[in-house]
């Protein structure tokens, strides 16, 4: 009888901690579900390390003061075209400011390359003339609306890199103004074009990281321009993430700076009607 009492008894206590158990598994569960929730997923994480895209924008335009920047290195021994042997290896060969009203305003400061029997700098010359001086023909001879074009560059050398970016500013008519970058990268001592993956290359800067950083300025390039949009209904240029041309390997427009600091050059208006220029700054 006495055993039969015990049993009932620890029944009963058995019984009753598993009800604890459950209410108390139950209401801690019901937390950490809950937490779950509220927390985010450990594969999407928020950068926060982007850079302002416009302070970036700004530095990038105030470089351009129509100079050739060697930084100490010697150009004298490079062979020069016969015609134009008192001028460096990059000479402004367009210098033109001009206005007639109502037909168009006009100030031009165009390079070009200055190094004889070099097939990459003649094509470099032949690009610039197709792209830039032919529309400022274009614009003398037959604007029918009226035209404000502005052209201006910048060149730096470094570690016998040559590196040359043009930018124009093109408003037609009652058009979307259209700002126009040409990047050219050439190796002095090789005469051959540069690619960006041989300049990170050069500096020991990894592929990686900077398509990273690239993925992260055109994502809050991309924030900023919809925030823009939705508060003034202006329609902005939309960026593709997705697009392969945000890899390193396609990336055609960069300058290599003043102390060795490269700026990639995403500008839009190259193939549509936009002004807007997103840059990505490797230190």
């Amino acid at each position: 009888m006495e055993k039969r009492k015990v049993m009932y008894i620890v029944i009963i206590i058995v019984c009753i901690i598993a009800i604890i158990l459950g209410v108390y598994y139950q209401i801690f569960a019901d937390k950490v579900v809950t937490e779950n929730m509220m927390s985010e997923p450990e594969n999407i994480v928020e950068d926060n390390n982007a850079d302002n895209p416009e302070d970036l924008l700004k530095e990038f335009n105030n470089l351009f003061n129509n100079t050739f920047n060697k930084q100490g290195y010697d150009t004298s021994n490079i062979k020069r075209f016969q015609s134009l042997e008192s001028e460096d290896i990059v000479y402004k060969a367009y210098d033109v400011k001009q206005e007639v009203d109502g037909k168009y305003s006009l100030d031009i400061k165009l390079p070009a390359f200055n190094i004889d029997n070099q097939e990459v700098p003649a094509g470099y010359n032949s690009k610039t003339q197709s792209i830039f001086a032919n529309k400022v023909t274009s614009i003398v001879t037959g604007a029918n609306q009226y035209t404000i074009y502005n052209i201006d560059y910048v060149a730096y050398i470094n570690d016998g890199i040559l590196s040359l970016t043009i930018k124009s500013t093109l408003k037609e008519g009652n058009n979307p103004q259209r700002n126009i970058v040409l990047s050219y990268n050439y190796n002095i001592e090789t005469g051959e074009s540069v690619t960006l993956d041989e300049v990170l290359e050069k500096y020991n800067i990894s592929k990686n990281e900077v398509n990273k950083k690239i993925n992260t300025q055109v994502k809050e390039a991309s924030k900023q321009a919809e925030k823009i949009s939705e508060a003034t209904g202006q329609n902005m240029y939309k960026r593709d993430l997705t697009n392969a041309m945000y890899l390193t390997e396609n990336v055609n427009n960069f300058l290599v700076g003043k102390n060795g600091e490269i700026y990639i050059i995403y500008a839009y208006g190259n193939n549509s009607l936009t002004s807007e220029i997103d840059i990505i700054k490797i230190n």
